[in-house]
Protein backbone atom coordinates (compact mmCIF):
# COMPACT_ATOMS: atom_id res chain seq x y z
CA UNK A 1 0.00 0.00 0.00
CA UNK A 2 1.14 3.48 -0.95
CA UNK A 3 1.32 5.34 2.10
CA UNK A 4 -0.20 2.74 5.20
CA UNK A 5 1.52 -0.70 4.03
CA UNK A 6 12.37 -13.55 1.70
CA UNK A 7 14.27 -15.48 1.33
CA UNK A 8 13.71 -18.10 -1.47
CA UNK A 9 10.84 -19.86 0.07
CA UNK A 10 10.32 -23.85 -0.76
CA UNK A 11 6.63 -24.01 0.74
CA UNK A 12 6.30 -27.34 3.02
CA UNK A 13 3.73 -29.87 1.59
CA UNK A 14 1.56 -29.31 4.55
CA UNK A 15 1.31 -25.99 3.59
CA UNK A 16 0.65 -26.58 0.17
CA UNK A 17 -2.25 -28.93 0.98
CA UNK A 18 -4.02 -26.39 3.34
CA UNK A 19 -7.78 -26.85 3.38
CA UNK A 20 -8.72 -24.29 6.17
CA UNK A 21 -12.35 -25.11 6.76
CA UNK A 22 -14.72 -22.18 7.20
CA UNK A 23 -17.39 -22.36 9.97
CA UNK A 24 -20.11 -20.75 8.84
CA UNK A 25 -23.67 -19.66 9.85
CA UNK A 26 -26.49 -19.40 7.50
CA UNK A 27 -28.19 -16.06 6.43
CA UNK A 28 -30.30 -14.58 4.33
CA UNK A 29 -28.59 -12.99 0.84
CA UNK A 30 -29.49 -9.33 -0.50
CA UNK A 31 -31.63 -10.97 -2.82
CA UNK A 32 -33.88 -12.81 -0.18
CA UNK A 33 -35.15 -15.73 0.55
CA UNK A 34 -32.73 -17.77 0.05
CA UNK A 35 -29.95 -19.07 2.86
CA UNK A 36 -26.37 -19.74 1.91
CA UNK A 37 -23.04 -20.23 3.20
CA UNK A 38 -19.75 -19.27 1.77
CA UNK A 39 -17.81 -22.97 -0.05
CA UNK A 40 -13.95 -22.81 0.66
CA UNK A 41 -14.13 -23.43 -3.33
CA UNK A 42 -10.68 -21.49 -3.77
CA UNK A 43 -7.22 -23.41 -4.79
CA UNK A 44 -5.51 -23.29 -1.30
CA UNK A 45 -2.49 -24.77 -2.43
CA UNK A 46 -2.00 -22.60 -5.59
CA UNK A 47 -2.88 -19.46 -3.52
CA UNK A 48 -0.29 -20.23 -0.73
CA UNK A 49 2.33 -21.59 -3.69
CA UNK A 50 1.70 -17.75 -6.08
CA UNK A 51 2.45 -15.94 -2.16
CA UNK A 52 5.26 -17.46 -1.76
CA UNK A 53 6.91 -16.65 -4.81
CA UNK A 54 5.59 -13.11 -5.35
CA UNK A 55 7.59 -12.13 -1.99
CA UNK A 56 10.06 -14.42 -2.77
CA UNK A 57 14.43 -12.89 -2.53
CA UNK A 58 14.27 -14.12 -6.30
CA UNK A 59 11.97 -11.02 -7.19
CA UNK A 60 14.17 -8.45 -5.02
CA UNK A 61 10.90 -6.54 -3.68
CA UNK A 62 9.42 -5.84 -6.88
CA UNK A 63 10.05 -2.61 -7.07
CA UNK A 64 8.69 -1.12 -10.80
CA UNK A 65 10.98 -0.94 -13.21
CA UNK A 66 13.66 -3.73 -11.38
CA UNK A 67 14.79 -6.94 -12.95
CA UNK A 68 12.19 -8.80 -10.22
CA UNK A 69 9.38 -6.49 -10.85
CA UNK A 70 9.83 -7.90 -14.48
CA UNK A 71 9.89 -11.57 -13.41
CA UNK A 72 6.46 -10.74 -11.26
CA UNK A 73 4.68 -9.75 -14.37
CA UNK A 74 6.14 -13.03 -16.40
CA UNK A 75 4.85 -15.16 -13.37
CA UNK A 76 1.77 -13.58 -13.77
CA UNK A 77 1.19 -12.86 -17.51
CA UNK A 78 1.86 -16.63 -17.91
CA UNK A 79 -0.85 -17.18 -15.12
CA UNK A 80 -3.42 -15.49 -17.22
CA UNK A 81 -2.69 -16.94 -20.70
CA UNK A 82 -3.00 -20.19 -19.17
CA UNK A 83 -6.33 -19.41 -18.05
CA UNK A 84 -6.66 -18.39 -21.46
CA UNK A 85 -7.94 -15.07 -19.92
CA UNK A 86 -9.39 -12.72 -22.79
CA UNK A 87 -6.84 -9.85 -23.83
CA UNK A 88 -7.94 -5.94 -24.34
CA UNK A 89 -7.97 -4.42 -27.45
CA UNK A 90 -4.50 -2.98 -26.55
CA UNK A 91 -3.62 -6.50 -25.42
CA UNK A 92 -2.15 -7.93 -22.33
CA UNK A 93 -0.66 -4.80 -21.10
CA UNK A 94 -1.04 -1.27 -20.67
CA UNK A 95 2.93 0.49 -20.55
CA UNK A 96 3.65 3.92 -18.97
CA UNK A 97 6.21 6.12 -18.25
CA UNK A 98 7.09 6.47 -14.42
CA UNK A 99 8.57 9.89 -13.54
CA UNK A 100 10.48 12.54 -15.66
CA UNK A 101 14.14 11.92 -14.30
CA UNK A 102 16.50 9.56 -16.09
CA UNK A 103 17.58 6.52 -16.40
CA UNK A 104 13.33 6.15 -18.15
CA UNK A 105 11.22 3.52 -16.50
CA UNK A 106 8.75 2.18 -18.02
CA UNK A 107 5.34 0.30 -15.64
CA UNK A 108 3.19 -2.31 -16.65
CA UNK A 109 -0.26 -3.05 -15.82
CA UNK A 110 -1.63 -6.59 -16.42
CA UNK A 111 -4.94 -7.60 -17.88
CA UNK A 112 -7.06 -10.23 -18.13
CA UNK A 113 -10.82 -10.19 -18.84
CA UNK A 114 -13.50 -12.71 -18.19
CA UNK A 115 -16.97 -12.12 -20.41
CA UNK A 116 -19.94 -11.86 -18.59
CA UNK A 117 -22.83 -14.52 -19.15
CA UNK A 118 -25.94 -12.28 -18.27
CA UNK A 119 -24.61 -8.94 -19.00
CA UNK A 120 -21.51 -8.77 -20.77
CA UNK A 121 -21.20 -5.03 -22.00
CA UNK A 122 -21.44 -3.91 -18.11
CA UNK A 123 -17.79 -4.09 -16.33
CA UNK A 124 -16.36 -4.87 -12.75
CA UNK A 125 -12.81 -4.23 -12.29
CA UNK A 126 -11.38 -6.45 -9.78
CA UNK A 127 -7.89 -5.30 -9.03
CA UNK A 128 -4.39 -5.27 -6.73
CA UNK A 129 -1.03 -4.35 -7.06
CA UNK A 130 2.02 -5.88 -7.94
CA UNK A 131 5.15 -3.68 -7.26
CA UNK A 132 6.71 -2.80 -3.63
CA UNK A 133 9.58 -1.24 -2.32
CA UNK A 134 11.95 -3.31 -4.19
CA UNK A 135 15.97 -2.99 -2.70
CA UNK A 136 17.46 -0.69 -0.68
CA UNK A 137 20.97 -1.26 0.54
CA UNK A 138 21.50 -4.71 1.47
CA UNK A 139 17.92 -5.01 2.60
CA UNK A 140 14.80 -6.61 0.45
CA UNK A 141 11.51 -5.31 1.06
CA UNK A 142 9.38 -8.62 0.11
CA UNK A 143 5.95 -7.13 0.38
CA UNK A 144 4.61 -10.35 1.53
CA UNK A 145 1.65 -8.92 2.88
CA UNK A 146 1.60 -5.94 0.66
CA UNK A 147 1.23 -6.20 -1.40
CA UNK A 148 1.62 -10.43 -2.97
CA UNK A 149 -0.86 -11.17 -0.72
CA UNK A 150 -3.50 -9.29 -3.24
CA UNK A 151 -1.82 -10.14 -6.20
CA UNK A 152 -2.13 -13.85 -5.89
CA UNK A 153 -5.54 -13.30 -4.17
CA UNK A 154 -6.39 -12.05 -7.44
CA UNK A 155 -5.04 -14.92 -9.44
CA UNK A 156 -6.96 -17.02 -6.99
CA UNK A 157 -10.28 -15.07 -8.19
CA UNK A 158 -9.00 -15.01 -11.73
CA UNK A 159 -9.17 -19.21 -11.78
CA UNK A 160 -12.27 -19.49 -9.85
CA UNK A 161 -13.95 -17.17 -12.66
CA UNK A 162 -13.00 -18.53 -15.13
CA UNK A 163 -14.41 -21.55 -14.23
CA UNK A 164 -17.63 -20.00 -12.96
CA UNK A 165 -17.98 -17.40 -15.24
CA UNK A 166 -19.56 -14.44 -14.09
CA UNK A 167 -22.71 -12.76 -14.96
CA UNK A 168 -20.83 -9.12 -15.76
CA UNK A 169 -17.83 -9.27 -17.27
CA UNK A 170 -14.73 -8.83 -14.97
CA UNK A 171 -11.44 -6.94 -15.45
CA UNK A 172 -8.94 -8.23 -13.40
CA UNK A 173 -6.48 -5.25 -13.33
CA UNK A 174 -2.49 -6.51 -11.60
CA UNK A 175 -1.26 -2.19 -11.49
CA UNK A 176 2.01 -1.54 -11.40
CA UNK A 177 3.90 1.73 -9.66
CA UNK A 178 1.23 2.10 -6.79
CA UNK A 179 4.24 2.64 -4.25
CA UNK A 180 5.15 5.25 -6.41
CA UNK A 181 2.23 7.07 -6.51
CA UNK A 182 -0.56 4.99 -7.70
CA UNK A 183 0.83 5.96 -11.14
CA UNK A 184 -0.16 2.54 -12.73
CA UNK A 185 -3.90 2.78 -11.40
CA UNK A 186 -4.34 6.39 -12.45
CA UNK A 187 -3.25 5.66 -16.11
CA UNK A 188 -5.20 3.00 -16.38
CA UNK A 189 -8.90 4.86 -15.20
CA UNK A 190 -7.23 7.65 -17.87
CA UNK A 191 -7.01 4.54 -20.51
CA UNK A 192 -10.22 2.53 -19.89
CA UNK A 193 -10.10 -0.70 -21.75
CA UNK A 194 -13.87 -0.36 -21.69
CA UNK A 195 -16.40 2.93 -22.61
CA UNK A 196 -16.37 4.79 -18.56
CA UNK A 197 -20.07 4.06 -18.44
CA UNK A 198 -19.93 0.44 -18.54
CA UNK A 199 -17.40 0.47 -15.71
CA UNK A 200 -19.73 -0.55 -12.83
CA UNK A 201 -17.51 -1.25 -9.90
CA UNK A 202 -14.20 -1.29 -8.74
CA UNK A 203 -13.08 -4.00 -5.86
CA UNK A 204 -9.37 -3.39 -4.53
CA UNK A 205 -6.93 -5.98 -2.72
CA UNK A 206 -3.91 -4.58 -0.89
CA UNK A 207 -2.71 -6.33 2.06
CA UNK A 208 -5.36 -9.07 2.87
CA UNK A 209 -2.78 -11.37 4.51
CA UNK A 210 -2.30 -10.82 8.40
CA UNK A 211 -4.00 -8.96 11.26
CA UNK A 212 -3.83 -9.92 14.88
CA UNK A 213 -7.49 -9.46 15.51
CA UNK A 214 -8.98 -11.53 12.82
CA UNK A 215 -10.16 -8.63 11.76
CA UNK A 216 -10.43 -6.82 8.11
CA UNK A 217 -11.80 -3.81 6.80
CA UNK A 218 -14.65 -3.24 3.88
CA UNK A 219 -13.55 0.26 2.97
CA UNK A 220 -15.71 2.43 0.50
CA UNK A 221 -19.39 2.12 2.21
CA UNK A 222 -19.08 5.69 3.38
CA UNK A 223 -18.86 7.11 -0.06
CA UNK A 224 -21.39 4.49 -1.63
CA UNK A 225 -24.01 3.73 1.42
CA UNK A 226 -25.62 0.77 -1.12
CA UNK A 227 -22.26 -1.46 -0.65
CA UNK A 228 -23.47 -1.96 2.92
CA UNK A 229 -26.10 -4.56 2.59
CA UNK A 230 -23.84 -6.76 0.38
CA UNK A 231 -21.07 -6.64 2.77
CA UNK A 232 -23.49 -7.25 5.40
CA UNK A 233 -25.21 -10.55 4.47
CA UNK A 234 -21.17 -12.57 4.59
CA UNK A 235 -20.98 -10.97 8.00
CA UNK A 236 -22.73 -14.09 9.03
CA UNK A 237 -20.83 -16.65 6.43
CA UNK A 238 -17.35 -16.03 7.49
CA UNK A 239 -15.08 -16.49 10.60
CA UNK A 240 -13.65 -13.18 9.24
CA UNK A 241 -14.66 -10.17 11.47
CA UNK A 242 -15.30 -7.69 8.90
CA UNK A 243 -15.43 -4.45 9.78
CA UNK A 244 -16.63 -0.84 8.13
CA UNK A 245 -14.40 2.11 8.21
CA UNK A 246 -11.09 3.86 7.20
CA UNK A 247 -13.01 5.97 4.77
CA UNK A 248 -14.29 9.09 6.66
CA UNK A 249 -12.29 12.74 4.98
CA UNK A 250 -13.05 13.51 9.25
CA UNK A 251 -10.31 10.40 10.13
CA UNK A 252 -7.51 12.33 8.61
CA UNK A 253 -4.68 9.64 7.80
CA UNK A 254 -6.56 7.13 9.05
CA UNK A 255 -9.03 7.30 5.91
CA UNK A 256 -7.60 5.07 3.36
CA UNK A 257 -9.68 6.38 0.24
CA UNK A 258 -6.63 7.77 -1.22
CA UNK A 259 -3.98 5.09 -0.39
CA UNK A 260 -4.70 2.59 -2.52
CA UNK A 261 -5.42 2.29 -6.30
CA UNK A 262 -9.50 2.50 -5.54
CA UNK A 263 -8.49 6.16 -5.28
CA UNK A 264 -8.68 7.05 -9.49
CA UNK A 265 -11.87 5.28 -9.60
CA UNK A 266 -13.24 7.03 -7.14
CA UNK A 267 -11.71 10.36 -8.41
CA UNK A 268 -13.82 9.12 -11.41
CA UNK A 269 -16.83 9.11 -9.83
CA UNK A 270 -17.09 5.01 -9.84
CA UNK A 271 -17.45 3.42 -7.28
CA UNK A 272 -15.31 1.51 -5.10
CA UNK A 273 -14.99 -1.77 -2.19
CA UNK A 274 -11.77 -1.85 -0.36
CA UNK A 275 -10.39 -5.10 1.43
CA UNK A 276 -7.50 -4.42 3.79
CA UNK A 277 -5.69 -5.05 7.24
CA UNK A 278 -4.71 -2.17 9.45
CA UNK A 279 -1.01 -1.52 9.30
CA UNK A 280 1.39 -3.57 11.08
CA UNK A 281 4.76 -3.44 13.00
CA UNK A 282 6.27 -4.99 9.77
CA UNK A 283 4.43 -2.71 6.95
CA UNK A 284 6.98 -1.01 4.59
CA UNK A 285 10.01 -2.77 6.31
CA UNK A 286 12.09 -5.82 5.04
CA UNK A 287 10.14 -7.99 8.11
CA UNK A 288 7.50 -8.14 5.68
CA UNK A 289 8.09 -11.46 4.91
CA UNK A 290 6.08 -15.01 3.75
CA UNK A 291 6.60 -16.89 6.79
CA UNK A 292 4.95 -13.50 8.79
CA UNK A 293 1.38 -14.54 7.20
CA UNK A 294 -1.43 -16.01 9.01
CA UNK A 295 -2.26 -18.87 6.30
CA UNK A 296 -5.37 -19.86 7.24
CA UNK A 297 -6.90 -16.31 7.85
CA UNK A 298 -5.81 -15.57 4.25
CA UNK A 299 -7.22 -18.32 2.88
CA UNK A 300 -10.35 -17.38 4.28
CA UNK A 301 -10.22 -13.75 3.53
CA UNK A 302 -9.86 -14.96 0.20
CA UNK A 303 -12.66 -16.95 0.31
CA UNK A 304 -14.82 -14.38 1.51
CA UNK A 305 -13.81 -11.82 -1.38
CA UNK A 306 -14.46 -14.08 -4.07
CA UNK A 307 -18.13 -14.76 -2.18
CA UNK A 308 -18.69 -10.57 -1.53
CA UNK A 309 -18.08 -10.46 -5.59
CA UNK A 310 -20.03 -13.51 -6.01
CA UNK A 311 -23.59 -11.59 -4.63
CA UNK A 312 -22.26 -8.38 -5.61
CA UNK A 313 -22.05 -9.93 -9.68
CA UNK A 314 -25.80 -11.18 -9.31
CA UNK A 315 -27.58 -8.14 -9.07
CA UNK A 316 -29.32 -6.73 -11.84
CA UNK A 317 -28.08 -2.95 -10.60
CA UNK A 318 -26.06 -1.92 -8.14
CA UNK A 319 -28.32 0.12 -5.59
Amino acid sequence: MLLRCTQTVIVPLAMLLLVVACKNKASKNPEGGKKTNIVASLDSASLIQDLAYLSSEALGGRETGSAGNALAQDYITKRLDSLQLKQTDSGRFQSFSVGNKPPAITGKNIMGIIPGTTYPDRYYVISAHYDHLGTKGDKIYYGADDNASGSACLLALARYFKQNPPKHSFILAFFDAEEKGLIGSRYFVKHLPVDSTKLLLNVNMDMVSRNDKNEIYASGAYHYPFLVKYVDSIKSLTPVNISFGHDNPKEGHNDWTNQSDHYPFHLAQIPYLYFGVEDHPDYHQPTDTFDKVDKGFYFRVCNMIKETITILDRQEKLQ
